[in-house]
């Protein structure tokens, strides 16, 4: 049976809109990813098209960071440049 995924969810975030999120430059998880593709556990990241697309979990394994740390202003920065 498959597992229904939300896609409206704000558990799935955009590579860009993640890196500016978490306080880093807009292309960190693109480079983490190309050299290091381990660090993110199986299931957390993926690449639909040219577009890779990063899931909360993900960026909290990679960083060291949970979401509910970030600043409010990166959260509101990384919203206004998607």
């Amino acid at each position: 049976m498959l597992k229904k995924i939300d896609l409206n969810s704000d558990e799935l975030i955009g590579s860009r809109e993640a890196s500016l999120m978490w306080g880093k430059q807009k292309d960190y998880v693109r480079t983490i990813y190309n050299k290091y593709p381990k660090r993110f556990p199986e299931g957390t990241i993926r690449k639909f098209g040219k577009q890779l697309v990063v899931t909360r979990d993900g960026m909290e394994k990679v960083t060291g960071v949970k979401y509910e740390e970030l600043k409010e202003e990166d959260i509101n920065k990384a919203k206004e440049n998607k």
